[in-house]
This record gives structure tokens, sequence and C-alpha cells, in this order.
């Protein structure tokens, strides 16, 4: 399938007349073609016109349509073949059995999205049958079911370019909640997206959605990117990305003279405890798992361990020596953008120049793009006073704090901000520390994990990826699972209706 760096709107391609913008080769950094027309704000007020138009009609088709869309559009990825791992690899510098792995992800998830929308649970609906004999006063007929918010807004990552992407997470659970989609693409992964969303809309043709159900835009600037926040035909944001970024569209939504909600995945530096009975059972291999998880992906996971809590001692001492010669072992690796990589570079420097920090080691150096993992440690009372130190580090860069007692720690854990996840490594002796702290790191984060480490995110009904802020925009929420449909939907209650006109799943209850 030739990429011409068109935007997708209407069923039709549209070159973008706002500039262009080319995709480089992450690991050469070479230019590649074709050039991309950046979207003007005419072609975003008329994707947001056609997806307005689109919504009832598409909410409104029959479950096993929508569910068959869904299926249609895993289809057509899987059908890109080679084309789309090449041009993937290519953009992001991940390596191909990453990208194979998250291709399979992507589509995994549309699938999984298209089994929840044939079962409809997900609608809840319910019923309070009238009371004709109440008093003081008849209980009327009530039923309930969710419906779709509107037209949706998703903003593809830069750290995932399929999963959280075009036709990622956000997309999937959108369109299952009967939501049409106006994805952003990322900058850095330019083609990738283009092939992604000739897919979904392929299958918006073949399975006679309208065609206002999924548009694709690409920019050269931010202006098109806050334009569709602002839009009043958008209903709803999904982002995952910078905190800046995150922010900057809550802002753009809360001020405008209908608010609506911004689901924005932004920052987490996932604390890891090591407990005393983990410590003194297992130190060199939890040191051994540590070093693979940081540096998974070059650390671009939003789930990257990047904390290390533990109580100062022999122990805890062994596990730094443990993870600092494991890491010396670990090649760099191309991170997925200058820009990136940049900002990591200074993060690592700057940890480095803390005179309150100590260097434990360091991975492989690498050329041009690419991410050298670090190992730093620092005291609890100088975390403590330094709060420069809790900021995210984006890379294979972690931060062992050494805690001066049990107390310390805790004071530490409910002083950072809200988490993605938080690790227990536990052994004999401590189920009774883990009980005390589990009610602090329930307010901390939104996945609690033992004997393991946060990357890696299951695809599942009972998986929770979010978090109390800055982890996410809206604790309440998961951008992965089962439950990440909930957040483009509302309830409606239908109060004694007629049985002919009811909507047909409120009709038999």
């Amino acid at each position: 399938m030739p990429i011409t760096g068109e935007n997708l709107i209407g069923g039709q391609s549209v070159r973008g007349a706002n500039a262009q913008i080319r995709a480089s080769d992450a690991n050469t950094g070479q230019a590649m073609e074709p050039a991309f027309g950046g979207a003007t704000e005419a072609d975003l007020d008329r994707a947001c016109d056609l997806a307005a138009q689109a919504f009832d009609d598409y909410r409104n088709r029959p479950l096993a349509e929508r569910a068959a869309f869904l299926e249609a559009i895993a289809d057509n990825i899987v059908a890109l073949g080679d084309e789309l791992i090449e041009r993937c690899v290519a953009e992001s510098g991940l390596l191909r059995g990453r990208v194979e792995g998250e291709r399979g992800r992507t589509v995994g998830q549309l699938r999984f999205f298209a089994d929840i929308v044939r079962k409809g649970d997900f609608l809840r609906t319910v019923k309070d049958a009238a009371d004709e004999d109440r008093k003081p006063a008849r209980r009327p007929d009530l039923r309930a079911r969710m419906i779709g918010l509107g037209p949706v807004a998703v903003f593809a990552a830069s750290n995932f370019p399929l999963a959280f992407s075009v036709a990622g997470g956000d997309t999937a659970s959108a369109l299952a909640a009967g939501c049409p989609v106006i994805a952003k693409a990322h900058s850095a992964h330019l083609g990738t997206s283009e092939l992604v969303g000739r897919a979904v809309q392929k299958a918006v043709a073949d399975c006679g959605m309208p065609v206002g159900t999924f548009a694709l835009l690409f920019d050269t600037s931010r202006k098109i990117g806050q334009g569709l926040v602002a839009d009043p035909r958008i209903k709803a944001v999904g982002f995952t990305g910078s905190r800046s970024g995150g922010t900057a569209f809550m802002k753009i939504a809360q001020e405008r003279p209908v608010p609506i909600p911004v689901y924005a995945e932004m920052s987490s530096i996932n604390p890891v405890l090591l407990l005393p009975g983990a410590l003194a059972e297992r130190s060199d291999a939890i040191a051994a798992a540590f070093a693979q998880s940081v540096t998974l992906g070059s650390g671009q996971f939003c789930t990257n361990p990047g904390l290390i809590l533990a109580v100062a001692g022999p122990e805890l001492e062994r596990f730094e020596a443990a993870a600092a010669t494991a890491l010396a072992q670990i090649d760099a690796q191309t991170m997925l953008t200058p820009g990136i990589h940049k900002s990591y570079e200074e993060g690592v420097a700057a940890l480095a120049g803390n005179a309150s920090v100590q260097e434990l080691g360091r991975g492989k150096a690498g050329q041009r793009c690419q991410g050298q993992p670090a190992l730093f440690a620092v005291s609890g009372a100088d975390f403590r006073a330094d709060k420069t130190l809790h900021d995210e580090v984006f890379g294979a860069a972690a931060l062992v704090v050494r805690c001066r007692d049990e107390a310390e720690l805790t004071a530490i854990l409910d002083e950072i901000e809200g988490q993605l996840t938080i690790a227990l490594h536990i052994g004999s002796g401590d189920a009774e520390r883990v009980r005390a702290l589990l009610p602090l790191l329930e307010r901390r984060a939104g996945r609690l994990l033992v004997n393991g480490f946060g990357t890696g995110v299951e695809v599942s009904k009972a998986m929770v990826h979010g978090g109390p802020f800055p982890s996410t925009s809206d604790g309440r929420s998961t951008s992965v699972g089962g439950m990440a449909i909930d957040r483009f939907l509302r309830p409606v209650a239908y109060q004694d209706f007629p049985a002919e006109l009811l909507p047909s799943e409120l009709r038999d209850l």
C-alpha cells in the first residue's frame, strides 16, 4: 500500500496545505519519504463536522455490526504485513520483534473490545419496575443504559507507535463505545500512522459505516491538535504523553463553554519497594530482573521502574552492586526521537550533577540517539528535601532511595505523587508490613503488584492502567483493559416509555 502523506477525512485522502513534515529514520536520522501535508483548519472543521453527523447513525448500529467493524480493522492491520512492520521499525528504532509483538497487542485489543461489544454487558442495562400501588405516589417504570459520549479526539503516543496510536487502545475503546474517532498522528511515526489509518478507513467502507466514523489528521504545529480539543463537536479526548501536553489539553477542555473530559496518561516513576524479607532472600535475582525491566525498550515505557525504595543496610548494598553489574552488560538502545533522547540525557546529567546523588553504574555507551542505562542512589532525607529528584526521567534510568528506616520509607510513599504502578518485592516475614502499607499504596497507584515489575500491561477485563494525578488526569479511569470503554460512555434513563419506543436492549428487561 503506497504511503502518500495525506490526511484521511470522510473516506477520502486529502492533501494538507498547512506546510509539510517528514518522518525520520530513528537509527540514521535521515528524512524519509514522502512529505506529509499538515491539516488546515478547514480540514479539521470538515473532520469534526463529519464525525458529528456520523455519531447517531454509528452508535445506533446493531452491536454485532459494531463488533464486526472492530474485527475488520484488526484483520486489515494484519493484512498490511511486512510493509507496516518495516516502516514502524525504521520510524521508531524499535526492534522487529518488539514491533511484531506490539502489532499483535494492537489487533488483540481490537478483537478484545469486539467481544465486549458483542456481549453487550458494557451497556449496563437496568430496570426498576413500576409500582402502581405505592403510596403516597406511584413509582414509575425506569430503565437505563449507557450510550457513547460523542466524537472522540485521540492523540497518538510516541512510545507505542501501534498499541497506543491511531488504532490503539483509545481508538478501540472509543469505537467500541459507539463514538466516532478523529486521530491525530504523532510526528515520529507518520508513515506507520497512515498505513494503520488506511486500514481503519477501509474497514469503515467495507462495513458500511458512516464516512465520518474515523479520520486521521497530520499536524505541522500544535494548532490543529489544540483546535481539535477546543472544537465543540468533540466530546472527549484520549492522550498519552508528557505532563505538559496533557495539562495543556486539560486547560483547553475546561475553558470551553461546555467542558469535556480529557483522559490523559502522563507522568509516573512507578516505585518499587524492596522489603527486608525479599532482600535477605534473593537480592541478586531481583537486581537482575530489575536491570532487564528498567532497560526494556530503552526505558521508554510509562510503567518503567524509575524509583527503588528500601531500608539502607548490607542487603540493599548487595542489591545495588548486583544491579550495577547487570546494568553494565546491557547495550544502549536507540530512543524514539532526538527530542526524547535529549530530554533523557538532560535528566541523567541532572542526577549525575546533583551533589546529594551517588552514581552506582551505567550500561554500555551508545551512539547518536541511543540511551545509555544509568543507576543512581540517594539518601531518604536528601530525596525528601529535593523535589526535583521526584521528577520522571523518561528512559532507562532509576534512582535508589536509601531509607533510614521503615518509618521514613512510609513517609516518602505518603509524599510522592500519584503513580500508574507500585511494585512490592516481599519475602518471609514481610506480610504484616504489606498489610500496614496497603491502604497508603491503594491511594497512590492504580495497579499494585507483588514480586514483579510494572512493565508489561496485560489487556484483560481486570487490568487498570491509570492512577491518581499526575499519572493520569482522571484517576477513576483506565486506558487499558475492559473498563477503558467506560471513559467514553454516559448513562441515560427512560421513564414510562412504551415498549415500542424503548431502545431494543431495554425492551425485554
